[in-house]
């Protein structure tokens, strides 16, 4: 199975056009997928020389991605010691998911509103994509599927705030997820959920789209309650 990071950048990838920009997105989208599949643990350091030199690029799109990673809570950067990875805390989990569930409320329904008819069938395509991964039991891919499903839904909102405020959310959610999906293993559920919010965008009815949101949100607060209990 091909392996590809969902882009958590903020910046749209539309206003990517320089060689430079491009070294500086595919940094990051690197290395936020190792911190994320833990090949970077919580609590080791990063070398930036190392990175540039597995990744077959410079410094400098290396340090500025690692800057946009510590913009969305993965790295710490420690005067006189380099970059650390950020750890994963789960009581904080339950703090972000305060803040997500009014502002997925909002983003169902802007994006029942506004996505494209591109857009809208390429959401009922992600649905698909997960539910398969689910029944696969293949958690990888069920992570990159999400991912691609919450980058696809705030950008089709086509309103830049909603895209800066959620997009480090996502990312914080999704590495969050894959640490501890494997002990919960709830893949078809949540597939489900998903499938019920993306359904209803792309069906245009905000209000549909909105309950399944909330539902979701539901799941998704179960979920990391439970994993607060075994921690």
């Amino acid at each position: 199975m091909k392996k590809k990071s969902a882009t958590t950048n903020i910046a749209p990838r539309a206003s990517v056009n320089s060689p430079s920009q491009l070294l500086v997105d595919i940094a990051f989208e690197r290395i936020e997928q190792m911190i994320i599949t833990r090949k970077l643990p919580p609590g080791s350091m990063i070398s930036e020389s190392q990175l540039a030199a597995e990744m077959d690029m410079g410094r400098t799109p290396v340090r500025e991605a690692l800057q946009r990673l510590r913009q969305i809570g993965f790295v710490e950067m420690l005067p006189r010691r380099g970059t650390l990875v950020a750890g994963v805390d789960i009581r904080q989990q339950l703090e972000l998911l305060e803040v997500r569930r009014a502002l997925e409320d909002l983003v169902v329904r802007v994006a029942a509103l506004r996505a494209t008819p591109e857009e809208r069938e390429n959401l009922k395509r992600l649905a698909q994509q997960m539910t398969i991964a689910a029944k696969r039991g293949d958690m990888e891919a069920w992570i990159q599927a999400g991912g691609e499903i919450h980058d696809a839904e705030v950008r089709a909102t086509h309103n830049s705030m909603l895209i800066t405020s959620m997009l480090p959310i996502h990312a914080q959610s999704r590495r969050f997820w894959y640490h501890h999906i494997v002990q919960n293993r709830a893949y078809i559920e949540g597939a489900q959920l998903h499938s019920k919010v993306l359904t209803a965008i792309a069906d245009g009815d905000g209000d549909r789209a909105a309950a399944a949101a909330h539902g979701l949100m539901q799941f998704i607060e179960r979920f990391t309650r439970s994993a607060l209990d075994t921690f």
